[in-house]
């Protein structure tokens, strides 16, 4: 279904269930010996959602391999990125909460779970941004589970295409202290120009030292078309395992801008890392690699406001 400018979701459809698939990647991930990430509670919430392909492949009924059918890119690629990404996130606010920083904005939060399993230090606000719907399941479903947030959480139910950032002052957020701030997956799923607001809004509301961490595709207008491509292909493969939701024209594609480019030019000192990097940063050794094209074209940024 094609996105409108005033659409809504929940966390079984449209653009809400990427966020549980991204879950589902989560839950994959801190499997193993060696898992790359430790999210004990991705598992629970894509149970409690209740998309049943979903539900099998986070709780291990469903071999990810097995819906893997056709081309290189599917379950277990999706596993082995989600790490990566979550990896890169959790090493992002930990190294700001290690340089003082005592609050942190994670837009979009969907499933979300940081405000729970990080070790954050005392004295640290985390500011979840998400939908009425997407908030008030994962605060119930935490609830329900006896999860309690690890730093004080302050949820902050509005759609972030209305005015969030009152919403957020009125939270509590201070903007005169810096803020560690994500926008963790979010920007294909913005218009060009609504991705050009949020980054002027976060910057307006940071003080010198803040810092940000997000994606960028280096080929912006092409990136998205072909990540939209890649998912209408897996997910036709997942079809034939019991997936029934659709996901595709969820993406804006069209030329929108360089994200390092666009925040270096409204005062943050930015840089991009592409997977092949992060792989060698983090020291991972993956059973699949990614594909070179693919692997370097997206790039995990990191952001400091001079």
């Amino acid at each position: 279904m094609a996105r409108t400018d005033d659409d809504t979701w929940d966390l079984g459809n449209g653009v809400g269930a990427t966020a549980t698939g991204v879950a589902v990647g989560r839950a994959l991930a801190s499997r193993g010996d060696e898992p790359l990430i430790d999210d004990p509670f991705a598992e629970p919430l894509v149970r409690a959602v209740g998309v049943d392909f979903f539900t099998r492949l986070a709780s291990g009924e469903l071999d990810p391999a097995q819906v893997d059918d056709n081309g290189d890119f599917g379950m277990v690629r999706m596993a082995q990125m989600m790490g990566i990404r979550t990896r890169f996130f959790d090493d992002f606010f930990l190294a700001a909460a290690d340089a003082g920083i005592r609050q942190a904005v994670i837009l979009a939060s969907g499933l979300d779970a940081r405000a729970y399993r990080l070790p954050w230090p005392a004295g640290t606000t985390v500011f979840e941004i998400d939908q009425p719907q997407v908030t008030e399941f994962k605060t119930t479903t935490l609830a329900d589970l006896g999860a309690q947030p690890t730093a004080e959480l302050r949820v902050v139910s509005v759609d972030l295409r209305h005015d969030w950032a009152t919403a957020l002052r009125g939270a509590g957020l201070d903007t005169g202290a810096p803020i560690a701030w994500s926008p963790e997956g979010l920007l294909p799923f913005l218009p060009p120009d609504a991705q050009d607001r949020l980054l002027d809004s976060i910057t307006e509301l940071s003080c010198a030292g803040s810092r940000l961490a997000t994606e960028n595709l280096r080929d912006p207008g092409d990136g998205v078309q072909a990540m939209a491509d890649r998912i209408r292909d897996v997910t036709e493969q997942w079809r034939e395992h019991g997936f029934d939701i659709e996901m595709t024209d969820l993406w804006y594609a069209g030329e929108r801008n360089d994200v390092v480019g666009y925040l270096s030019s409204r005062g943050w000192a930015a840089s991009g890392k592409s997977i092949p990097d992060l792989i060698a940063e983090q020291r991972l050794s993956l059973p699949e690699q990614p594909d070179a094209e693919n692997a370097t074209a997206l790039q995990y940024v990191t952001a400091t406001r001079a």
